[in-house]
């Protein structure tokens, strides 16, 4: 956000929107593929409602946990297996599941960070190859689909890199702060 003077010397906040084409994906802070989608970031929040009795114009919300949605990224193939060794770890029955921490930056038109997105312990639930056709043209896209433990989000008005620096805690926990 950028502050500006209007004609009758008022300061006014003007908004840096960013488009939802500038964007990078890093997964334990090194960027490993250009990624041509990112969909399914959210949080929902359950809920009880309790009514109490003689109280007939309000109700009482009780917030309970925190649901993460599942997060798909999608890139063209290549010769990297970065994303298929990660799942093919998950499948092993012998290999330590390995929690990545993940960060989705968004950036504006100048190349700024406007914010960082991370997902926290995420791990790989889901891998889909392309679809294969003999007579498409198009870029073949494999799909990685992502749960996550928490997410973090911080904002970049500096043109530097936004990082949360999330670490695990000696008994394998994410801070939750």
């Amino acid at each position: 956000m950028t502050n500006s003077q209007n004609l009758n010397g008022k300061v006014t906040h003007e908004l840096n929107y960013v488009t939802a084409n500038r964007f990078y994906v890093e997964i334990e802070s090194e960027i490993t593929a250009s990624f041509t989608e990112c969909a399914g970031l959210g949080v929902q929040v359950d809920k009880e409602t309790y009514f109490e009795g003689g109280i007939n114009d309000q109700q009482r919300i009780f917030l309970k946990q925190a649901k993460f949605s599942d997060v798909t990224l999608k890139r063209g193939i290549t010769n990297n297996l970065v994303f298929w060794n990660w799942v093919n770890q998950i499948l092993d029955s012998n290999s330590q599941k390995e929690r990545r921490n993940v960060n989705i930056l968004v950036f504006n038109q100048s190349g700024e960070t406007m914010q960082c997105w991370t997902l926290i312990g995420a791990v790989p639930v889901g891998w889909k190859a392309p679809s294969l056709q003999a007579n498409s043209n198009t870029a073949a896209i494999e799909e990685l689909t992502l749960a996550y433990e928490g997410l973090k989000v911080v904002n970049n008005s500096n043109s530097g890199k936004a990082s949360t620096n999330v670490k695990r805690d000696g008994l394998g926990y994410f801070p939750s702060h």
